[in-house]
């Protein structure tokens, strides 16, 4: 997609004091699938981000039998308060223990609360949040709340909150709206009580998937007159913000974290590295010594997801349409090919493009007998789904998010999550990199919201380099990390200043 200039230009950045502080001490369910096909809508109005799944695979919600719907319940945490609604108030101490859990593995967003609470870089500030609520969420809230924020948050999917962290950031005093297992209708109620609330205005929006974004532009256009800026983390959501920037259509700044380079390399790369084996192991308990795995796709998730499988003495082939990419993937040891070359013999496919149609019902009509599908992109859409719902195919719910879909002479497959996204479905994700992401998240934040007036105008705009470089120096400690300083001398032989940023825009890490 086309971007305007200011994509790329983030010189006028400028550190603020607060930042420049040092610190020493950083230091199953199982479930009977319903025989009814058409249980969800194929085609939902909900965007593809707030589709895939994301959740822990030890939650103490998926065992209540309280069928009834949290909009239908008169919930007060201990302080009177009901301004919020969770599934049960009362799961507020395990959620507590989630979060402080989370705490150990998320040192940017502590040393944050460290460095930056006596100014309060975000007194003042009105955030009102959509993204995934999960232990490692409420961290990244309870931050921005200990920085002087005021908070209202919904779920940017309805199946990834943890129904006892949100009951913890209930009992806590901050306004969430979300459940577990929400329908379309719930989904989009939630988003609005988080809005549209007599005597509060948001000054800032942070979004996963730009549902949020996408209501308040539909439905309380006005809003925008007094807010500040979007934070956009996700692919769906800043492929929206281009297509309004593009056409004109942006009303306030917005700060695109999905593309900054501590994301892309630490939330795609390791994170998948590590996440896509967690995934299979738990959903199938499968050997990976000797497997033939198909990757299609050999962007970061795909690197990732083929080093790690490769690591563990799997027979790797890769798909890709970009010449360069592929020929990195030869460089790497793996084998390039086409689909339908390979699909006859191997034991599992993985998809990590964020295309469509990549896996077909011709490609899933040819499989051979227990082969594992799943997706690792960030959209569902990879796996033709759709097509496997036909009355001549049986499906069998094995365990949660693992089905066989079982053809008329015999052969099945393994589906993993219905073709939604496996690691954050049937797994969980390092709590380590989600600091990283929450932390980049926060600093766009309080860059936009105390930016002067004109530095950044009605676009899109890439996280400053300046606190790329900050959010991975606040992880190093955790590694007993020492950085190397340049001397005066070195520093103006290469033309940088000794604090850095240390790379141009254009350096591709």
């Amino acid at each position: 997609m086309e971007r305007s200039e200011s994509t790329q230009d983030t010189t006028a950045f400028n550190m603020p004091d607060w930042m420049q502080i040092q610190f020493a001490d950083q230091k199953r369910e199982f479930n009977k699938r319903p025989t009814k096909i058409g249980r969800r809508s194929l085609s939902r109005s909900i965007s593809q981000s707030s589709t895939d799944s994301y959740s822990s695979a030890a939650s103490y919600t998926d065992s209540s039998d309280d069928e009834t719907s949290p909009r239908d319940k008169q919930q007060k945490n201990s302080k009177g308060s009901s301004d919020f609604c969770v599934k049960n108030i009362k799961q507020a101490e395990f959620g507590r223990r989630e979060i402080e859990i989370a705490e150990q593995e998320m040192p940017a967003l502590m040393a944050l609360r460290k460095r930056a609470q006596g100014e309060k870089p975000l007194a003042g500030a009105k955030i009102v949040g959509c993204t995934h609520i999960t232990a490692q969420t409420a961290v990244l809230i309870e931050t921005l709340g200990a920085l002087g924020a005021q908070c209202r948050w919904a779920a940017c999917n309805i199946y990834s909150t943890l129904n006892e962290v949100a009951a913890a950031l209930a009992e806590s005093g901050f306004p969430v709206f979300s459940w577990k297992g929400e329908s379309e209708d719930d989904f989009w109620w939630c988003i609005d009580r988080c809005v549209n609330v007599e005597g509060w205005q948001p000054n800032m929006i942070l979004d996963d998937g730009g549902d949020l974004t996408h209501w308040i532009y539909k439905k309380y256009p006005n809003m925008f007159k007094k807010i500040k800026g979007i934070v956009e983390e996700s692919v769906t959501g800043v492929h929206r913000l281009y297509q309004l920037s593009k056409a004109g259509k942006l009303c306030v700044p917005a700060m695109n974290v999905n593309d900054s380079v501590t994301k892309q390399k630490f939330d795609n790369l390791y994170c998948c590295r590590e996440s896509i084996l967690d995934g299979l192991k738990r959903t199938t308990d499968m050997m990976f010594g000797g497997k033939q795995v198909v990757v299609c796709g050999y962007g970061e998730v795909g690197k990732g997801c083929c080093a790690a499988l490769k690591a563990m003495g799997s027979i790797v082939y890769v798909t890709e349409i970009d010449p360069i990419c592929a020929l990195q993937a030869c460089m790497d040891g793996f084998r390039l090919v086409k689909l339908n070359e390979v699909i006859r013999q191997v034991d599992i496919v993985i998809t990590c493009t964020g295309n469509k149609n990549v896996v077909t019902r011709e490609h899933l009509d040819r499989m051979k007998n227990g082969c594992i599908v799943c997706n690792m992109g960030h959209s569902n859409t990879e796996i033709d789904v759709a097509s496997l719902r036909t009355p001549e195919l049986t499906w069998e719910r094995v365990r949660s998010q693992v089905d066989h879909v079982i053809w008329p002479d015999g052969k099945r497959i393994v589906l993993l999550a219905e073709g939604r996204l496996l690691n954050l479905s049937c797994s969980t994700v390092p709590t380590f990199v989600l600091s990283i992401t929450a932390t980049t998240q926060a600093l766009a934040l309080i860059e936009l919201y105390n930016a002067p007036e004109g530095r950044y105008k009605q676009d899109v705009y890439l996280l400053p380099k300046k606190m790329d470089e900050y959010v991975a120096s606040l992880h190093l400690p955790t590694f007993d990390a020492h950085l190397t300083e340049l001397s005066d001398e070195q520093a103006k032989y290469l033309g940088l200043n000794k604090n850095g940023p240390f790379k141009p825009n254009y350096y591709r890490y």
